[in-house]
This record gives structure tokens, sequence and C-alpha cells, in this order.
């Protein structure tokens, strides 16, 4: 069922978020899918049904508990008032709640700016994860040593972003690849967002569209 607002955890909690299923409803792989700072907004929840057109279950999960926001400051404070540790015990949470829905499910975790980061926090602490998509989003050092991260990573970066500076692209995939990670990073001459059409002054519809085509073949690969 599409358009869900919750997902039932395995321990009968419910999450909230925005459930998207495979047309077909008998999807091999599933995605749990996060949010950018901004909140669990159209263009998210746009994102989750494109994924389930190309064959797979989405939950997008909610972690600011409905707070949506077009403003920036407002956006950063959000951020900076969410509890970290609650975010991920939440996202641990829906990838087992993926996984009870149908066994033998394989999960990916993917995520936008804050998701980004966040994806990559959950998959260094989620052995069992099984693919990891982070578009331009790295954790701070100290909050996920990302050489722990046991499955592939497909990244996606820009090469004008502040945030995520080519810099700490560089390291990321240093860290990665010394932890023995399985990936590949692909930076795109573009600007930080550069995937979120509903962002005109960030956009970039042929580095969206090929980042696009590279993380479903990705999750074919890895998910079925």
């Amino acid at each position: 069922m599409t358009g869900q607002t919750q997902l039932i955890g395995k321990q009968g909690q419910a999450l909230a978020g925005y459930l998207s299923a495979a047309p077909k409803g008998d999807a091999p792989g599933a995605v749990v899918l996060i949010h950018e700072y901004w909140g669990l907004n159209g263009h998210t929840r746009d994102v989750a049904d494109r994924l389930a057109r190309e064959g797979f279950t989405v939950f997008a999960v909610d972690l600011y508990e409905g707070r949506v926001t077009k403003d920036a400051n407002e956006a950063n404070a959000m951020l900076k008032a969410m509890a970290w540790d609650k975010a991920t015990a939440d996202l641990r949470a829906a990838v087992e709640a993926l996984r009870a829905r149908k066994p033998g499910t394989q999960v990916a975790i993917m995520g936008f700016c804050m998701g980004g980061a966040l994806a990559l926090l959950a998959a260094a602490n989620e052995p069992g994860l099984d693919a990891v998509v982070p578009f331009y989003g790295i954790p701070p050092e100290e909050a996920a040593d990302v050489s722990r991260i046991r499955a592939p990573v497909l990244g996606h970066y820009a090469n004008n972003d502040e945030w995520c500076s080519p810099e700490r692209v560089d390291a990321l995939e240093k860290k990665l690849k010394g932890g023995g990670v399985p990936m590949e990073i692909h930076r795109y001459d573009a600007q930080h967002a550069f995937f979120n059409d509903t962002r005109p002054e960030v956009y970039s519809p042929d580095n969206a569209a090929k980042a696009w085509q590279r993380t479903v073949d990705f999750l074919h690969a890895k998910l079925g």
C-alpha cells in the first residue's frame, strides 16, 4: 500500500514516515529513505514513489515528527534540535520492520544531505545492511567510524559544495578504502542538492539523471 503514514516496527511500535510499495507487491528489495534537513516533504515522497516504480518497497522515515519547512534558518534549527540517538534508533527500527514484512528482504539505506550523513552513520552501526547510497552527506568523524561499514557504498557528491567539500569527500573515500569498504564515489560538476528538482537554483538535470540511473542499477545489483 502506498501513502501510509507509518510502518509498524518489529516490537509493535509505530514509525512515522511514508511507505511506498512496489506496484507488484513482491519486491525482493527494500529501501529506507532519509529526507534532507527540510523534513519529509513532497520531494522526498516523490523520490520514494520513483524508487517504488523501479521495483523496491520504500519507507521514508520522518525524523522531524511531521515538521516541514522551506526556510533554511528553520531547517537548520530543526536539524540542531534533532536527537541523533533517537534518529539512529528509528532508522534501525525501520530496517528491521522492512525485513519483517517479508522474510529474506534485502535492505538498503539512502539519504540526501542530512539524510546522506545519517545513511553512512546508520550503516556504520548496522552491519546487516545490504547497500548504502549517500547523496552529498558526510557524518562528523566523531559521530561515526565509516571504516566499520560492511555494506557496499555508492556515494554522490558535488564539486561545488561548501558543506561536503571536495576535501571532505576525498577524506571519506580514503577512510572507506582504508576499512576495506566496497565503494563507488562519484563526483559531479554541480552544486550541493543538485538532485532536488524542486530547487531550480541548484538542480542539475543531467547530473541528477546520471546519479539516478547509477543508483537504480546499483540497488538492483545489490538487492535484486
